[in-house]
């Protein structure tokens, strides 16, 4: 895949550099040649040095044959823009935007780019650790407004129906297993302690499904 990046600051320079590790070529875009000083010695893509905002250093990347374009710089305005241009103007398959500063974060909805807000993720995710290790996550969607959790069946819910410990709101059922077999889960199957049970949630859903698996209630 051809992927242009925009901005060469750290995040930049490791997603560059990832993407060439992984058999992509990958074109780093900087207003800063000094900022290519952040890139591993061996990284073999190109680089090209110019205005992100500039419609001849776009073209000197090749965004017209581009099959996703990823905008980090440190500045929302310049990401927000490259990103809708990218998208409108030059139909580019795949465009995502790095959200600096998460209060900038409704200018990105406007425009509907996909958005990975760092700031938001990690405080969301370090409230969560600080909660308890169990139910832990192991996918986020989006910037974790949704998240998949896994836990095992402690010992007091064995034989009780899977609707006692699931949350009427904001938490659903993805899939359980049970000696090694994956199934899908109904509400009103019993679970067996040991069983491994994977759900999707927002904070909210996990803090409720947390309180029932705390105090033996249903939610």
């Amino acid at each position: 895949m051809n992927i242009i990046v925009i901005g060469c600051g750290r995040v930049g320079a490791e997603l560059a550099y990832r993407l060439y590790q992984n058999g992509h070529k990958a074109i780093v875009l900087d207003r800063s040649a000094e900022a290519f000083h952040n890139l591993p010695l061996d990284f073999r893509g190109r680089t090209v040095e110019g205005d992100a905002l500039s419609q001849n250093a776009l073209r000197r990347c090749g965004i017209e044959e581009a099959d996703g374009l990823a905008a980090v710089t440190s500045n929302d305005s310049v990401n927000v823009a490259v990103g809708h241009l990218a998208h409108e103007f030059y139909k580019v398959p795949v465009v995502v935007a790095r959200n600096f500063n998460s209060r900038y974060r409704p200018l990105y909805d406007v425009f509907g780019l996909q958005v990975v807000s760092a700031s938001s993720w990690g405080a969301q995710r370090i409230e969560e650790m600080l909660y308890q290790q169990s139910p832990r996550t192991v996918f986020s969607a989006g910037n974790g407004e949704v998240e998949l959790y896994e836990f095992t069946v402690p010992d007091a819910w064995d034989g009780r129906p899977l609707s006692d410990i699931i949350p009427e709101r904001e938490c659903a059922p993805v899939a359980f297993t049970r000696a090694g077999r994956a199934m899908m889960p109904e509400l009103k199957m019993p679970m067996k302690k040991g069983d491994i049970l994977l759900v999707s949630a927002t904070l909210e859903g996990i803090q409720g499904l947390r309180r029932c698996l705390d105090n033996g209630v249903t939610g």
